[in-house]
């Protein structure tokens, strides 16, 4: 049985017991329960503290100045920091985890990154794991995503399901929100990648200054002292971050296409079945056939080969494993083609530069019309609407608007202000129908993206997730163009 002195320091008047449970939600909370009443964006756990007390927590943390009832037995605890308590209680009470864990932050490419590190150790022959957006994900077991960063009960208990079923490596993603909300704090973090920083989540942050600071996070107070920094500088934040790595004398491994990167890039070409990335290091270069579409995946992939890499691996063997890597799902992944010759893709872009990457990406494989379906979720950064607009409105031919996940928002309204940016664009409300017209326009040597959603497996109305797949409904589409 857990004590309280497993999970925390106890110094008078407070008194050791048994924990059975450790909660943030007081929904959760039953006999013996430790409560954390976490103040929060949209509901304040202080308010919960009569029905976890009414539950029977025995013990409850939160901000200072809180009070209890008089006479109250539950016992009460103040804390400077309740979000990074709760995370390290979690770390304590859900014990073991797997024994090398790494972690991925930026804006693009931490799925893609976090789930090629898994693959390239495994082809190494180490039992590995990746856990984030997509859920859990391994050889031994699988689960549905949530968020990108799990609140910490469930980051922990997931890491150590992934341990208990022998799994020794393992690869986090790292949100802004959940390094912010202090969600992995007391995880031994002993490499970090960070791959780029572009405008997102400005509904949340201040700006963009204080969105690079919750990444930063990761590097400088997450991560151990003797871990290593994966950095690409082909951004000034990305050279800034680096910088502030060599001044601190912290480990580091920098690539991209900028001159000095410890890997860098030389040239990326396309071709039919994914890319060849001329790869520089140490002096020696090197072609790479790396089976994926997108010239953005040469950074994705080396990201991962050197993140895989401070596991003890050689890092030329893990440049060539990025040759037997496969796509992610809702990745630029490829859907199928079209009677006509049309093909289809689904990917996640749901930012400006996410976009504008995937589309100068696909324009380079398609001979034809490079056609984009997407819409812009609701209860987010509305700034952002506009602008994919017109990053639509530049570089595809045939532009479908239509809606993501409206959520609270008027579905109409969000169109609108995307179709500001991109007046040329077809407005179609319903997605399935926006899908329906948008493969049925395609012909030979066309390619269609649909954007946005890329693996989420339902649509978000109100307070209401209904379900639909991008995935799902392209591929019914085109199986029913095959019978035709």
């Amino acid at each position: 049985m857990t004590r309280l002195s497993d999970l925390l320091s106890i110094t008078a008047p407070l008194k050791d017991c048994s924990v059975r449970g450790v909660t943030a939600d007081s929904r959760q909370v039953k006999a013996d329960f430790m409560f954390f009443a976490l103040p929060g964006v949209s509901f304040d756990g202080r308010d919960f503290i009569p029905q976890a007390i009414a539950a029977g927590a025995s013990t409850i943390l939160t901000t200072r100045g809180a009070k209890l009832p008089e006479g109250c037995p539950v016992q009460l605890i103040e804390s400077d920091d309740p979000r990074a308590d709760y995370a390290r209680v979690a770390a304590r009470y859900y014990s073991p985890v797997p024994d090398f864990l790494v972690a991925v932050t930026g804006t693009n490419g931490k799925t893609s990154v976090a789930d090629f590190t898994r693959q390239i150790w495994k082809r190494h022959g180490l039992i590995s794991g990746s856990l984030g957006t997509l859920g859990v994900r391994s050889d031994l077991i699988q689960t549905q995503g949530g968020l990108t960063t799990p609140d910490p009960m469930l980051l922990h208990q997931s890491l150590k399901q992934l341990a208990v079923s022998g799994v020794t490596h393992c690869a986090l993603e790292a949100s802004s929100h959940g390094l912010d909300q202090r969600r992995l704090e007391g995880v031994h973090i002993q490499a970090a990648a960070f791959t780029n920083l572009t405008r997102d989540h400005l509904d949340y942050h201040a700006n963009e200054m204080a969105y690079f600071k919750a990444k930063e996070r990761l590097f400088t107070e997450v991560m151990t002292e003797e871990a290593t920094a994966v950095i690409n500088i082909d951004s000034p934040h990305g050279q800034s971050l680096a910088e502030k790595m060599k001044n601190d004398g912290r480990a580091l491994l920098t690539l991209g296409y900028a001159e000095g990167s410890d890997a860098q890039i030389l040239a990326v070409t396309p071709h039919a079945s994914g890319l060849v990335a001329r790869i520089k290091y140490q002096a020696h270069e090197e072609d790479y056939r790396i089976p994926l579409m997108g010239s953005f995946q040469a950074e994705n992939a080396l990201a991962a080969a050197l993140l895989a890499s401070t596991a003890d691996i050689g890092v030329r063997q893990c440049l060539k494993s990025m040759e037997s890597l496969r796509g992610v799902c809702g990745r630029m992944q490829y859907i199928g083609e079209t009677a006509k010759g049309g093909a289809v893709y689904v990917d996640f872009a749901h930012t400006p530069d996410g976009l504008k990457t995937v589309l100068e990406a696909a324009s380079k494989h398609a001979t034809n019309s490079l056609d984009v379906l997407f819409g812009c979720g609701g209860d987010r950064d509305a700034g952002k609407r506009p602008i994919m607009g017109e990053i639509a409105g530049k570089l595809a031919n045939r532009i479908y608007v239509t809606d993501d996940n409206p959520r609270h928002e008027d579905a109409a309204a969000i169109r609108k202000q995307v179709m500001k940016g991109c007046g040329k664009a077809q407005e179609i409300s319903d997605r399935g129908e926006a899908i329906h017209q948008a493969v049925e326009a395609l012909n030979d040597g066309d390619i269609l993206i649909l954007a946005g959603k890329g693996h989420e497996e339902g649509q978000i109305i109100g307070d209401e997730k209904i379900a639909f797949s991008d995935i799902h409904t392209a591929k019914e589409l085109l199986a029913v163009k095959e019978l035709q």
